[in-house]
């Protein structure tokens, strides 16, 4: 088994390199024919002409745009991804620096939707037409429609301004507190690994809206995801069968619920994927600093290497969560193996 999973790890990152190149070509090309100019933000109101076209050569950008391209991906290979015109460090740096305060977000957010959402769904579908099953579809429903900058804006409204339950959004930690050391990128693990439980704590009472509203978001589509596939489980020949055949209903569940977790982990990854670019607006109410908000506010300056860094991130992250996802899907699913 270990071979022929080993095999199928290469063939999904074969078919996953094309992919990761063509998203970073559209990116590339779109974010040079967009309309900013990095080159009259840096020179400044004043540059002559001649300035212009030094910072314009000095940048690379007086070249063809393929030709850009391919130095770009020649850099990019070697781990050059080249540097923030506005920070003026080292997009690669930015980027392994960021990633894992986004990652805590994110993986806590989803985490602990997906717990709630996944037996909410679940049992909804078992109890079609019940109260229960029109309460998680309305609470569904809502969830879809609340915009996501609005959730957070709420929340900080509520828990901060009018109960002051809540530290202020302005970081990950308390200003007066000194961040533990840099260990695994997330002040709550790294205080706890440090023992400093006061910056613990502080990290924790920070995480605790930001990833409140992540696992709201999350959880709507999850459950509403989770209770169509349990409920189309549910309708199908064997576990009819399994009915007519004398079995209790604990056991039935228990089948509904094996035979649904292939699907419904696969659309959990698709979501950790999708919430990525959601992310970045509860990072930029919450003041998180994390890739999101680094990225949102690099589209908004024109910084094109970090745009392109962001993208290259991105594309990367999901590959890497497919692959998990298709490596789950492969080790719980045995009548999938002939066939992957």
């Amino acid at each position: 088994m270990r071979g022929q999973l080993a095999w199928f790890i290469v063939r999904r990152l074969a078919v996953s390199l094309p992919l990761v190149v063509g998203i970073v070509f559209v990116t590339f090309m779109l974010v040079r024919i967009g309309g900013q100019d990095p080159v009259a933000l840096l020179a400044g109101p004043t540059a002559s002409a001649a300035e212009h076209a030094a910072i314009r050569a000095d940048l690379g950008l007086d070249r063809p745009l393929l030709a850009q391209f391919v130095r770009y991906v020649g850099k990019a290979a070697s781990g050059d991804l080249g540097v923030s015109w506005l920070s003026t460090r080292e997009v690669l740096d930015e980027i392994t620096q960021r990633m894992w305060v986004t990652l805590e977000l994110l993986v806590w957010g989803v985490g602990i939707g997906a717990v709630v959402a996944i037996p909410l769904g679940i049992r909804a579908a078992a109890r079609r037409g019940s109260t229960f099953d029109q309460v998680v579809r309305a609470v569904s429903l809502a969830g879809f429609s609340i915009p996501t900058y609005w959730l957070g804006l709420i929340a900080i409204l509520v828990f901060f301004y009018l109960l002051d339950l809540a530290p202020a959004p302005m970081g990950r930690i308390d200003v007066v507190i000194t961040p533990p050391e840099r260990v695994t990128g997330s002040y709550l693990i790294d205080g706890l690994l440090a023992g400093q439980s006061e910056s613990a704590w502080s990290a924790l009472k920070h995480l605790i809206l930001p990833v409140c509203t992540i696992a709201i978001i999350a959880c709507a589509p999850i459950m509403k995801q989770a209770r169509a596939i349990a409920a189309e489980v549910g309708d199908s020949e064997y576990i009819r069968f399994a009915r007519a055949s004398g079995l209790g209903p604990a056991r039935v569940r228990r089948m509904v619920f094996r035979n649904s977790m292939v699907p419904v982990l696969t659309f959990v990854g698709t979501e950790l994927v999708g919430l990525l670019g959601t992310s970045s607006l509860i990072e930029l109410i919450f003041s998180w600093g994390g890739i999101g908000q680094w990225g949102l506010q690099s589209i908004l300056n024109g910084d094109f290497a970090a745009i392109q860094g962001y993208v290259l991130f991105a594309s990367l992250l999901s590959v890497a969560v497919f692959i998990v996802v298709d490596v789950a899907v492969f080790v719980l699913e045995p009548r999938g193996r002939e066939r992957a």
